[in-house]
């Protein structure tokens, strides 16, 4: 086996068989291959990851302003940002959006004969709508992430996909987030206690309506934020808005629930978290939102959300996501904890086997976004 390849242990958690078979998984470049062991982090280190995957400070000056909250030089927080990045550890410094509230989006799945595996990923990694592909262990082996500017053409991705392959694609299409954002701090934690009700969510289609100032905005900081002085100047000079508006936009669409945070946005296996699993649940239409919402509170759950059923192929309609330093870990918090919520309901436990390609979401088209006549000030909207 060469060094393009990787060993997968495929473990049938649902209607498949167990086996194991040699895929060619494209590996993420060098820094972002996991690590044997955990990172050596410094007390520095440690107190940018854990502090900084939200609440980013939206001032002229964001990084002096950490810097000063630290105790230390602006130049070593950069410093010590730009090596995050160079490692994978951190994909990128930004915000996270709701993106049923930016664009459309879906999780789908693929049940994709082995020996086609390979060729059917790396084709489908060629759709400018897909983000992220990945394995995990399932008869529904192949796994995609799709974002497009309008529900029409991820329609048409996902029948393009269909046609060209000659393999059925399930439309996981999400109908409720009760907690899809997380955040993976640099040490262990305990894996008991609850997280606080989310703030602010909607149903999809159901949020504030961005106008073109705003998609504008969202072009422009997908990537993330430049390691400079003053990144949001840099933001303004894309938009043709000033600084201070793109500092407003940002906390109006923080206020709104439209992003969802600003922060490291950190690569969950680089940092140490070698395992995860996707657990999903086949829950009574009339109990599901009730599940969902203590479910979402569990503190060792990292995204919950609500699905559309694709039975009798996909008879799951409630989803959430484990992470965990290795499988042991992680299945002790299926056993230990989530019966606790759930109790005997029908599941499927799917680990990750390995991630094909992975980038950011593109929600607006790949254009050049227009540099646009500067709005009048403003921080609220009415809902």
């Amino acid at each position: 086996m060469n060094g393009s390849e990787e060993r997968a242990l495929l473990i049938g958690a649902g209607r498949g068989e167990p086996g194991s078979f040699t895929s060619k998984v494209r590996r993420a470049p060098a820094a972002t291959v996991a690590h044997a062991g955990q990172p050596v982090l410094d007390l520095l280190d440690r107190r940018l990851l854990e502090g900084y995957q939200r609440d980013f400070p939206i001032c002229e000056k964001p990084f002096a302003e950490i810097a000063n909250r630290l105790h230390c030089r602006t130049s070593e927080v950069l410093q010590r940002l730009a090596t995050f990045e160079r490692s994978g550890m951190v994909r990128r410094i930004g915000p996270v959006f709701a993106p049923e509230l930016i664009g459309a989006s879906t999780l789908a799945a693929m049940a994709v004969p082995r020996a086609r595996l390979d060729s059917v990923a790396e084709w489908v990694n060629r759709c400018q709508a897909v983000s992220d592909t990945y394995l995990r262990e399932h008869e529904f082996n192949l796994w995609l992430v799709l974002a497009t500017p309008h529900a029409g053409d991820l329609y048409e991705t996902l029948t393009d996909i269909r046609r060209r392959t000659g393999l059925d694609v399930i439309d996981l299409r999400l109908e409720r987030d009760y907690h899809v954002d997380p955040e993976f701090p640099p040490w262990p934690q305990p894996p008991s206690g609850c997280r606080p009700t989310t703030a602010v969510t909607y149903l999809p289609g159901r949020g504030p309506q961005l106008d073109a100032f705003d998609r504008c905005l969202v072009g422009a900081v997908r990537d993330g934020l430049s390691l400079t002085a003053r990144p949001y100047a840099v933001v303004a000079k894309r938009t043709g808005l000033s600084e201070a508006q793109v500092m407003e936009r940002l906390r109006c669409l923080l206020c709104e629930g439209v992003i969802k945070r600003i922060g490291l946005i950190v690569r969950h296996q680089e940092i140490g978290y070698r395992a995860n699993a996707m657990v999903v649940f086949d829950v009574p239409r009339a109990r599901v939102d009730k599940v969902g919402e203590r479910l979402a509170r569990v503190a060792s759950v990292t995204g919950c959300c609500r699905r559309t059923r694709r039975a009798p192929a996909w008879p799951y309609n409630l989803h959430c996501m484990l992470h965990g330093r290795n499988r042991a870990e992680v299945m002790s918090l299926v056993d230990d904890r989530l019966p606790d919520v759930v109790g005997d309901l029908n599941r499927a436990v799917l680990f990750g086997g390995g991630r094909f390609r992975r980038r950011v979401a593109r929600y607006a088209p790949e254009h050049a976004f227009p540099r646009l006549e500067r709005p009048a000030p403003r921080l609220h909207r009415e809902l």
